[in-house]
């Protein structure tokens, strides 16, 4: 198992399509974006996120977006269906590429949607080939922090847009819970806001957003979290106890570090200079 797969989120990633079933959907029916939505999407507050993410980065023409981390594909499929814009969905794991190439194909926009699996930090295109490079709840998971903004200012055209909503260090962090953070939410590189924002001008970018989403993502991990108790009985029925438990451990780990002041998160626009 690779490391990244301690996170249990991404652990017994074919539960989509036992949610599926319990549509009535056979392994090669059409589907749509909307019938996807309440399975496909890994971050917070679902499609609203993304409504807002377009509105940011701007939808005019027929722009192109890299996003980072695509997962299922869900975000990626979104902005293609309710935008111009054509997408490529860059995903490090296999199992959630190959789900989310076929998703993609059975809502029929593999002709808007670009699957690829790497890694963003070798990922090869030419200098200026995105409008916008978009991520949710992703880049925390890498390293090596001024490489991949170097990477994705060069992938940027003059003027394009560098959005992100993801994790952050609420304070300090000892080295106990760090390695706690590692294991339950393969959190490499937790920044606190302003230190993120300063990673981002270090790097070229104006930032024209940079707002906390601290208290609101607690909440929502909280009501999460309930929510996915009192329905345990229906979960067991269409998962198994082995996916329900994993879930149960993530949500709740998930829980405890943002109630706790560890974990906050943050919303993130900025711009690539004109030439």
């Amino acid at each position: 198992m690779s490391a990244i797969k301690t996170m249990k989120l991404y652990q017994h990633v074919e539960r989509i399509y036992r949610e599926l079933g319990e549509l009535g959907k056979n392994a090669d029916d059409p589907l749509t974006v909307e019938e996807l939505s309440a399975f496909d999407q890994l971050h917070y507050h679902g499609t609203q996120a993304l409504d807002i993410a377009m509105a940011m980065v701007g939808v005019e023409g027929e722009p192109r977006w890299l996003e980072i981390g695509s997962g299922l594909g869900g975000p990626a499929r979104y902005l293609a269906a309710y935008s111009d814009a054509r997408v490529t969905a860059l995903e490090l794991q296999a199992d959630q590429h190959e789900i989310a190439t076929s998703l993609t194909a059975r809502c029929g926009l593999a002709d808007r949607v670009e699957h690829v699996r790497g890694d963003i930090l070798d990922f090869e295109r030419p200098e200026g080939s995105y409008d916008a490079i978009l991520s949710w709840l992703s880049l925390y998971h890498i390293k090596y922090r001024p490489l991949l903004l170097e990477r994705c200012r060069q992938l940027l055209a003059p003027g394009g847009r560098f959005y992100t909503e993801d994790l952050t260090a609420r304070r300090d962090i000892d080295e106990a819970h760090m390695q706690e953070l590692e294991r339950d939410l393969y959190a490499i590189t937790l920044r606190r806001i302003d230190q993120y924002r300063q990673d981002l001008e270090n790097a070229g970018f104006v930032v024209e957003t940079c707002q906390s989403m601290s208290s609101s993502w607690a909440e929502f991990v909280r009501v999460r979290l309930a929510k996915f108790r009192a329905d345990r009985a229906r979960h067991l029925r269409v998962h198994g106890e082995a996916a329900v438990n994993a879930m149960t451990d993530f949500y709740s780990a998930v829980n405890r570090h943002f109630q706790a002041g560890r974990l906050g998160g943050l919303r993130l626009c900025a711009v690539k200079p004109g030439d």
